[in-house]
């Protein structure tokens, strides 16, 4: 029996949570980051230095609700914010709430790469991410300032050019894709790719 090719068309496959439901293990999320107009160019460029500490211990802290993200940092005026869109990779999660509270800073020593601490009546759901490697900026969430957001979007046009971007499909990775040619019609392809269509 022979099987014709012509192609695929894949959907994504509901990595846009709400807030309060469980990240899982292994899959990459969208997620906001709010910081200072000033360090946002630094982190496009050279990338997240984490806190030393906070609510959830040592990490680089982020949140899937915008609205957690817009009131950061809380010592500047709300013009001078800006909120990153970022791509996280979270690993292994580790859920805060009555039952993993003895962890809330220690979570990484036990085998973790990321602390999440659910919503709460008066309080947003957040996230602490122990590797920045595991965080890519992505995209300019909410900026005042449309020079300094033009410029940020600059920025991160230029760094996924770079080293991390395939090509073939357009999605940021640590490693390279595997690019081939499809059987039916010899076009580029890359198996991450969410549609191909054989001439």
């Amino acid at each position: 029996m022979a099987l014709s090719f012509c192609g695929w068309e894949s959907r994504l496959d509901g990595r846009r949570l709400k807030p309060g439901q469980a990240p899982k293990r292994g899959h990459g999320y969208t997620m906001y980051h709010g910081t200072h107009k000033s360090s946002a160019r630094a982190i496009v460029t050279s990338g997240f230095r984490p806190s030393s500490g906070g609510t959830l211990g040592p990490g680089v802290y982020c949140s899937r609700d915008i609205s957690k993200a817009m009131g950061y940092p809380g010592s500047c005026s709300p013009g001078d914010r800006v909120v990153l869109l970022l791509r996280v990779r979270v690993g292994r999660v580790k859920k805060i709430d009555g039952h993993g509270a003895l962890l809330q800073t220690s979570w990484h020593q036990q085998g973790y790469d990321t602390a999440w601490l659910p919503p709460s009546p008066g309080r947003c759901e957040e996230d602490c991410v122990w590797d920045p490697g595991r965080l890519a900026v992505v995209g300019v969430a909410h900026c005042a300032d449309p020079a300094v957001k033009s410029e940020l979007e600059t920025l991160i046009r230029r760094q996924g050019q770079g080293q991390g971007q395939c090509k073939t499909c357009g999605r940021h990775t640590e490693a390279s894709h595997t690019v081939g040619k499809c059987w039916g019609c010899g076009e580029s392809i890359c198996p991450f790719m969410t549609k191909h269509v054989c001439r």
